[in-house]
């Protein structure tokens, strides 16, 4: 009887991706598919195709090139196919317009996935002209720019306080700041999952946005909301990580990440949610 070959995965990436150095979620996964026997190669940019049973679609951008979706569907199966677009604009359902009557305090954020960081990135590396106009952005106030560093979001007590440029500014969006909060802490739970396995954590922090660097304390959660479970049906995600918070009952999602990093945690301290998440190959 013929022995059969080991299932063979490809992974593809922009091609300007730090893979191997960026704490990518992905690759602690993919360190536990090897070590089970899976051939995982990394193929960069869409003119450099590999055979493979199943591709994951993992390129750092908010959008994804048309030429890289045109390279994914070449392979018989996809993770993350689907997902194309994680723009502000079309996974948040509380932004607001200049003319919106809302009384509310706001938060100033980049309608491009991590702030912008990315993009402006890759801008700096392209053509001159491109390379020119991103630097002279850079120099300019925070309103003008495409990016924003993510712990830098501005906060506002209404939307009368909001400077105009923002509003004319296509990169920045506007929301409601909702926060979640449990006596001093602010709260921002994690839901993250591969195919059929999952784990969701709670974060708490001092400050109103909760990253990685301020958060104080970790907690383990067991319920994902089924508002949330709908919505990553309805985006395509096979794999990734939705930021949210609960408000008055409901779920409030601040981020949809189809390459989620490690940020602040070390790869011993995430190891155990890795082999979590890593046995959700099997239903692909």
């Amino acid at each position: 009887m013929a022995r059969r070959a080991p299932p063979q995965v490809v992974i593809l990436l922009h091609r300007n991706d730090n893979f191997e150095r960026a704490g990518y979620i992905l690759h602690e996964l993919a360190s536990i598919w090897r070590a089970g026997g899976v051939r995982v190669t990394v193929s960069k940019g869409p003119n450099d195709p590999a055979d493979a049973d199943l591709a994951i679609l993992h390129v750092d951008l908010t959008t994804v090139p048309a030429d890289y979706l045109a390279l994914v569907a070449r392979y018989p199966r996809v993770i993350n196919g689907r997902v194309g677009d994680i723009s502000k604009r079309l996974i948040s359902a509380n932004l607001l317009r200049r003319t919106d009557d809302y009384a509310g305090p706001v938060i100033v954020k980049t309608n491009r996935n991590f702030g912008g960081t990315m993009e402006a990135r890759l801008a700096r590396q392209g053509p001159i002209l491109t390379r020119c106009v991103q630097r002279l952005r850079d120099r300019l106030p925070w309103t003008w720019r495409s990016w924003l560093p993510v712990a830098d979001y501005r906060i506002f007590e209404s939307l009368r306080q909001v400077p105009r440029m923002v509003w004319l500014n296509a990169d920045l969006v506007v929301e409601r700041f909702l926060p979640e909060r449990q006596e001093e802490h602010y709260c921002l739970r994690s839901w993250m999952f591969f195919g059929e396995r999952e784990t969701s954590t709670i974060a708490y922090s001092l400050q109103p946005v909760v990253k990685s660097r301020n958060i104080v304390r970790r907690e383990p959660l067991t319920e994902i909301p089924a508002e949330l479970r709908r919505l990553r049906e309805e985006l395509g995600f096979d794999f990734g990580k939705f930021d949210y918070a609960m408000v008055d009952g409901r779920p409030v999602l601040f981020d949809a990440n189809r390459t989620p990093s490690l940020g602040r945690l070390s790869r011993e301290a995430f190891r155990p949610r890795a082999e979590i998440l890593a046995a959700g190959l099997a239903a692909f």
